[in-house]
């Protein structure tokens, strides 16, 4: 093979992993950050950090490899996905399938470096990351499945960090879960009208014109669980200092939506980067001050 065609195949490849388009590893890495900063109390192991941020990029990327073969024969149908190289023709299923495997591998390896509990728990962030593209074609909560595959980096995080998962993990895990299906609810409003044609499900079809309203409802749920946390985790003012901006960005994302025109909808959706960097900051800021995870091992 000459080395403008491997270019053009790595070029092919890297677009459908969406690597250029990271606001995906960004949303998975908050959360993720946010696990093992609580975890490591302020000072988690760096070689923790280094691997699950890899593994971060690795396994978002397996995610959208997943979801294009899953949607193949949808995407052509959808002006928005029609130029996605499975749908176009540039990348054939076969290859998508082997690109997925690979992606997994090498996460596996990544992970092998950790303790047996965080490998146990990888199993089922695989399952759930292969499950998810295809729920949209069975339920209308596809949205909440990605929450879990997003949410569950949070007990190997604290596993990988602390041996265990304590009830402050799980406390993340739920307002990850809830933080996503906000989101991404958001995200199926940009889509609506192509999924209702084509046959797919969503939250954002599901909830109907109370869609406003009950992402609302998720991301007060999202910002109170988080409330849990820093309680839990004996965090100060400066973590809930972070969740008022947190709050108040989910504020601007409820007056973007307002019309539910879809590129307003769109920039609601990527305002989340700025949700999780604020949350973030805050825990940081918490324990550069000081705080303390009194209770982490409840």
């Amino acid at each position: 093979m000459k080395s403008g065609n491997i270019r053009e195949r790595m070029e092919q490849y890297a677009r459908l992993m969406r690597l250029d388009k990271p606001i995906g590893i960004y949303l998975l890495l908050w959360p993720t950050l946010w696990a093992l900063w609580i975890a490591g109390k302020g000072k988690p192991d760096l070689p923790v950090v280094g691997v699950f941020i890899l593994g971060v990029v690795l396994m978002r990327s397996a995610g959208c490899v997943i979801n294009d073969y899953a949607d193949r024969n949808i995407d052509p149908h959808v002006a928005r996905t029609c130029n996605r190289p499975i749908a176009c023709g540039k990348v054939t299923p076969r290859e998508a399938l082997i690109l997925f495997a690979v992606l997994c591998m090498l996460a596996f390896v990544l992970v092998l470096f950790m303790n047996t509990l965080t490998i146990y728990l990888s199993f089922v962030a695989v399952a759930l990351a292969a499950l998810y593209p295809f729920m949209k074609r069975h339920t209308h909560l596809p949205q909440v499945v990605l929450g879990a595959a997003f949410g569950w980096a949070v007990p190997m995080a604290f596993a990988a960090q602390t041996g265990e998962v304590p009830r402050v993990a799980w406390l993340l895990f739920v307002a990850t879960v809830l933080w996503t299906t906000a989101y991404d609810t958001i995200y199926g409003m940009v889509d609506r009208e192509d999924d209702l044609k084509v046959g797919v499900k969503s939250t954002a079809i599901l909830f109907g014109d109370s869609d406003r309203l009950l992402i609302g409802i998720l991301q007060v749920l999202a910002l109170g669980a988080l409330a849990l946390v820093g309680q839990a985790a004996s965090l100060g003012g400066y973590f809930y200092f972070g969740l008022a901006l947190a709050a108040g960005l989910a504020l601007y994302q409820q007056y973007l939506i307002r019309e539910r025109e879809p590129k307003a909808c769109f920039r609601a959706f990527l305002d989340n980067n700025w949700f999780g960097a604020a949350v973030f900051s805050g825990i940081v800021l918490a324990y550069l001050a000081g705080a303390g995870v009194v209770n982490s091992t409840q």
